[in-house]
């Protein structure tokens, strides 16, 4: 499906000046994208226009009961001045298994893509030449009838927003501490853990406030049955390393049905084999965390997000006792790692799998 853009549903174009400090989730752009579907007509055709507030009855059926999905993805400038996004098909798929789980219609891959490249192409100029910066985009999907019965919708609008995205932590490389929660739960078995849905994160704030009363940046999940096994960290999957040089290994938790598989996630596991570590799924308990950090077997930890990219971890506070991993510094796989996905979001690293799709 092709985008198009009515006369008079966009505004004169302006120039646009980059976002110098941007910080993150508030620099947006000057456009979005926006279209609806209907079971009579199916998806209209998508328009972009500017970026406007919302006009909704308060009936609205998502805001009710929660039928919202969404996505999160990057534009980055490359370093011949050229946009790529990264992995915008992976991004498109994981949309409509989060939409199927929802009893939401399927945004068609393409139209999920060429919204992409339309709103990117328009508003790049307010990205600014600094690689620490990029666009985050934001592709929305929700419930829009105004009608309260208990059912799916039967109007569905999908957006697409984005921002200029400084660091999530910050502009430089520093670990963060992390909080264990024992008393709540991310997700369940059989729930909506694996897809990305408004309701998934709004039940974590309680969590992650309890962590930063804790003096913590981050909570740290435990599995929802045994409050056993290590999960995510935040909206991030997680990673441990074992060992030290050419002979690390690499493990993050196994997709359980109540953990997201993340794209970066997908990308580390790649980029680590590349780089000649060993790199696998594997169960790890809490207490296994914290007595191989003791052993000196787990030397380094992080969390990886496409907002985060890769952040480590230094410190863990428990109930059972608080310890640290490593020297509490970055480690060095952690920070090559970190690198070499940040090479490839800007071009210059090799990308055999085609991940950078090029905005022309």
């Amino acid at each position: 499906m092709t985008l198009t853009a009515p006369e008079g549903s966009v505004a004169p174009p302006v120039a646009q000046q980059p976002a110098r400090r941007p910080g993150h989730g508030d620099a947006f752009t000057a456009h979005m994208v926006a279209t609806d579907w209907t079971a009579s007509r199916g998806w209209a055709t998508p328009e972009l226009q500017p970026l406007e507030n919302l006009s909704l009855h308060p009936g609205t059926l998502g805001l009710h009961y929660a039928q919202v999905v969404f996505e999160g993805l990057k534009a980055h400038r490359r370093v011949d001045g050229g946009m790529s996004v990264f992995r915008p098909w992976d991004h498109a798929r994981r949309f409509r298994r989060s939409a199927r789980r929802l009893a939401m219609p399927e945004l068609p891959e393409e139209l999920f893509v060429s919204s992409i490249e339309q709103l990117v192409s328009t508003d790049e100029g307010m990205l600014s030449d600094d690689p620490s910066h990029s666009i985050y985009l934001r592709p929305l999907m929700f419930g829009a009838d105004a009608n309260l019965m208990l059912r799916p919708s039967e109007h569905y609008r999908y957006l697409l927003m984005a921002f200029v995205a400084g660091g999530f932590f910050g502009q430089d490389v520093e670990t963060v501490s992390v909080w264990v929660s024992h008393e709540h739960s991310r997700a369940i078995p059989g729930g909506t853990g694996n897809v990305k849905c408004a309701g998934n994160y709004a039940g974590s704030f309680v969590a992650q406030r309890a962590a930063q009363e804790a003096g913590c940046q981050q909570v740290v999940w435990l599995d929802p049955v045994e409050r056993r096994w290590v999960e995510e960290m935040g909206g991030m999957n997680m990673f441990f390393v074992r060992g030290s040089g050419p002979g690390a290994e690499i493990v993050t938790p196994q997709l359980s049905g109540s953990l997201l598989p993340g794209v970066t996630r997908d990308t580390l596991l790649a980029l680590a084999e590349r780089a000649g570590y060993t790199a696998r799924e594997e169960r790890i308990s809490l207490d296994q965390w914290r007595d191989e950090c003791a052993r000196g077997v787990i030397t380094e930890v992080f969390a990886s997000g496409t907002a985060a990219v890769v952040t480590p971890v230094g410190e863990v506070r428990d109930e059972g006792g608080d310890w640290v991993i490593g020297d509490g510094r970055p480690g060095p796989v952690t920070l090559q790692l970190r690198q070499q996905l940040v090479d490839l979001h800007h071009g210059t690293l090799a990308d055999p799998d085609g991940w950078l799709h090029r905005i022309s």
